[in-house]
């Protein structure tokens, strides 16, 4: 194998890691985003877990993240929460900067 062949699997083998990483990092996100929606919400006990169940799925209907934005923003709007679409996505992208965190640190 040529130094160059070693240099490409070497990034092929980082690319696949990262993409895993950000990966299990969108579904932490989402599991939080689900967790702090249904505290707003006044969900408790297994509504929360069940609650954030359904954030973390909605988010394999579409590509993006538009669809787990648009789900939390229209549950938190029918349960009478006064937020903006940008509070959430604020949220999400505060909440995914801990998530990414956490996985570096093998949290």
């Amino acid at each position: 194998m040529t130094t160059f062949e070693k240099r490409e699997r070497g990034f092929e083998s980082k690319f696949a890691l990262d993409q895993e990483q950000e990966f299990k990092a969108t579904a932490r996100r989402n599991r939080m985003l689900g967790e702090w929606a249904s505290g707003l919400m006044g969900l408790q006990g297994d509504q929360v877990a069940e609650y954030a169940r359904a954030v973390v799925k909605s988010d394999l209907e579409l590509p993006g993240e538009d669809d787990v934005l648009r789900k939390v923003f229209e549950d938190l709007k029918g349960a009478g929460v006064a937020m903006s679409e940008g509070d959430v996505r604020n949220k999400m992208g505060e909440l995914l900067a801990i998530a990414r965190q956490q996985i570096r640190d093998g949290v």
